[in-house]
């Protein structure tokens, strides 16, 4: 996905939540507040790609992997706890 809206979506009556480029002629608006949350996941998985264990997937069941990332999550809010 891109992180400028393309025309494309407004085809297919998908509710965009990424604001449109400036030359655009048709501007679609945008739920600032659904657009803020989705940042918020974005920066989170990316958070817990820094993990080298959960971006390459070494664990071999879903049980562990969820697990790790379980273990991943609670490290970052730790650090977010501690500053």
């Amino acid at each position: 996905m891109r992180d400028l809206g393309c025309p494309s979506r407004m085809a297919r009556d998908v509710l965009t939540q990424i604001p449109m480029r400036k030359p655009c002629k048709m501007r679609v608006a945008v739920d600032h507040s659904l657009y803020s949350l989705r940042t918020l996941v974005e920066r989170c998985f990316n958070k817990l790609k820094n993990a080298r264990r959960v971006a390459t997937r070494y664990d071999k069941t879903a049980e562990s992997f969820l697990g790790f990332i379980d273990i991943t999550s609670i490290r970052l809010w730790v650090r977010l706890l501690s500053t």
